[in-house]
């Protein structure tokens, strides 16, 4: 199957999301169906439990018995629901919070209290009162959508108030037409505006917003050429989806298809559980011959990329670059499928010309490049290994 598709179903006891192209899954999550945990992107009254002064941080509590922690760096704009009689945050202070990162492991959750609402054009944010737009479109084109911009935001916040929240201009702004790009905003601005109104009547722990779940979220997310169909064999979850669409994002409801071919389901046609059972196989192999080790550990994920089967002849330097160029592709794909996120340290195979180097590098920064997350190639170390960074939006999929 070489058509483009985003494919969800249940799989294992949890909801699970392929983004297909080409006959091979490019992003896989696995999503829990569980509807009343704490969710990335949730929006809480919360109680400061203590200043951290050593840590430049606060533990909120948003629920009894759930704390979380609180950067100062992340203290912008604070919106307070009760406030002591100090001017610096102290402990009994209320207010409001955003779930901006998950626990992982014995780390608490992290809040913010700069409120994002997304949606699938723009973000609204209130830390930031500036309009900005992704740097993923070109100069032209920011500068056409910073233009439409200015003139939605005039219409929703007057030029002789005070501003309130600002903008970001999201990569799928750059294929949308101004109206969508305005109602995508205003239906932002509305929700914002209530969320706050919402606040001052609502008692300290309140959840003021829960977040759709995740396999609903990710569809904002997903290009206009990444997909051109949206598929699922379930139909509660055709039914969610569709509700979902049809309220933010009621131009892609024409993608959505329920499939219902009994004698060839549809995780046998996409081959699904092999998609899922190469996303965890620590080994990868290269078309070449070669091969990637893939192993994160609670620091950083290091990639080892081998030689393997591959004969290359006489020409050692030319052998190298081959099987690098094309473990550099690899690994750029492998990030994405399965959400690594924080510091990658690859060991490409040793090239004694710097042309040879050079050439590898460039090719690996424009891969690293398409991924939609932001991702960096640092630099090679004296030791010839490769740095990357990749934000963390989610857990990795393992």
């Amino acid at each position: 199957m070489s058509e483009n598709v985003y494919l969800i179903t249940r799989m294992e006891n949890r909801i699970c999301s392929f983004l297909m192209q080409d006959g091979r899954a490019t992003e896989i999550h696995r999503d829990s169906d569980e509807t009343d945990k704490i969710m990335l992107g949730d929006i809480y009254i919360g109680k400061v439990k203590n200043i951290a002064k050593q840590l430049d941080a606060a533990f909120v509590e948003i629920a009894p018995g759930h704390v979380c922690y609180l950067a100062m760096k992340d203290l912008r704009t604070p919106i307070y629901t009760k406030k002591g009689s100090s001017k610096k945050l102290q402990a009994g202070d209320e207010l409001l919070v955003q779930i901006s990162r998950e626990s992982i492991k014995s780390k608490y959750p992290s809040v913010t209290t700069n409120v994002t609402l997304h949606g699938k054009y723009v973000l609204l944010t209130s830390g930031n009162l500036c309009i900005s737009v992704s740097s993923k479109i070109d100069k032209m084109e920011r500068e056409r959508l910073s233009g439409w911009m200015k003139e939605i935001d005039s219409e929703i916040q007057p030029s002789d108030g005070e501003r309130s929240f600002g903008w970001l201009l999201r990569t799928n702004a750059k294929d949308a037409s101004q109206e969508r790009i305005r109602s995508d905003a205003l239906r932002l601005a509305m929700q914002y505006k209530a969320l706050i109104s919402q606040a001052g009547y609502r008692t300290c722990f309140s959840c003021l917003m829960r977040t759709p779940p995740q396999y609903l979220v990710r569809l904002q997310n997903l290009y206009s050429n990444d997909a051109k169909r949206i598929i699922t064999d379930d139909q509660t979850l055709f039914d969610e989806i569709y509700a979902y669409l049809s309220q933010y994002q009621k131009e892609d409801t024409g993608k959505l298809e329920l499939y219902h071919d009994r004698l060839l389901p549809m995780q046998k046609l996409y081959s699904l559980e092999k998609q899922l059972a190469l996303a965890f196989s620590e080994k990868v192999w290269l078309k070449s011959g070669g091969y990637l080790v893939i192993q994160p550990t609670e620091a950083l994920t290091s990639i080892d990329v081998n030689t393997g089967k591959y004969d290359g002849g006489k020409n050692q330097e030319a052998s190298f670059l081959k099987i690098n160029r094309e473990a550099a592709i690899e690994i750029a794909h492998q990030l994405r499928l399965r959400n690594l996120s924080g510091i990658i340290i690859v060991d490409f195979i040793n090239m004694k010309q710097k042309e040879s180097v050079r050439e590898l590098l460039t090719l690996l920064d424009g891969e690293l490049k398409k991924d939609p997350v932001p991702t960096k190639l640092i630099d090679m170390t004296k030791l010839s290994l490769v740095e990357i960074t990749r934000m963390k939006r989610e857990k990795p999929l393992s």
